[in-house]
């Protein structure tokens, strides 16, 4: 890690919100706070990972109290800049086992946060601290890509995503412990500057079976955010499960 912030330091959110992926366009961004907004209803929701506050600032908009955790200082520096951010509490540490006061109808996971906890252990933690800030009947969500290991043939263990004319983006993955990592190259000054962050990926069946050993069930699985059909051709989902109201 690069300091106490993790590998989302000073030197990523000085231009995390300068990124031209899907993720920040109006549309993606609506369509999700439209079904947060939704599944939250009259309560208040929980972002782990709430980052530079891309969807929690929106949802917080659109009427639902929203608090946060996240490890990442100057992440949460740039959410408070923002017009609203100081309205919204966060609390600084590890998603997957900081608590917060108060009760939540919604905890939620975006764009791939799950796999940030990189190890099997984490990940059952974070689904278990999500469900203990649940109410009975409350939902956790989590949005996170399907491994993509199909376009991997044999003997080959990285998978680009981005190629450009001066920076080169690419996936390695060990199918052995589910380990991976999202690897950056740029061309500064004529000078190649290389990053990498650690993720674990994690198959649906396996969020399955963590929900189920938080004590949560299965409600809704989706394409993505449009409530399409997922499929065994689906490149991502959108996972819905709640606690039990009895």
């Amino acid at each position: 890690m690069s300091d106490d912030d993790g590998y989302f330091g000073e030197n990523v959110a000085a231009g995390y919100d300068d990124e031209e992926s899907d993720m920040f366009r109006p549309d993606v961004v609506g369509r999700t706070v439209d079904l947060l907004a939704e599944l939250a209803g009259d309560g208040a929701a929980l972002e782990l990972g709430i980052g530079t506050g891309r969807i929690a600032l929106p949802l917080a908009g659109r009427g639902v109290p929203v608090h946060g955790i996240d490890m990442s200082r100057a992440m949460v520096d740039r959410l408070r800049a923002k017009p609203g951010g100081d309205a919204i509490g966060v609390a600084i540490g590890d998603f997957a086992t900081t608590r917060v006061a108060g009760e939540f109808t919604l905890a939620y996971l975006v764009f791939n946060t799950i796999n940030n906890l990189t190890t099997q252990d984490a990940q059952v933690d974070c689904f278990r601290n999500a469900a203990a800030h649940l109410r009975p009947g409350g939902c956790f969500v989590v949005e996170v890509g399907v491994p993509d290991l199909r376009r991997l043939p044999p003997g080959q263990s990285a998978v680009p995503f981005h190629i450009g004319d001066t920076h080169w983006a690419f996936d390695t993955y060990d199918p052995a412990t589910q380990a991976m990592s999202s690897n950056y190259v740029t061309i500064v000054d004529g000078r190649a500057e290389h990053s990498s962050i650690p993720f674990r990926y994690v198959w649906p069946a396996e969020l399955d079976l963590m929900a189920r050993l938080a004590g949560l069930r299965l409600r809704d699985r989706w394409e993505d955010w449009t409530r399409e059909p997922f499929t065994g051709k689906s490149r991502k989902h959108v996972s819905v499960w709640e606690k039990p109201a009895d």
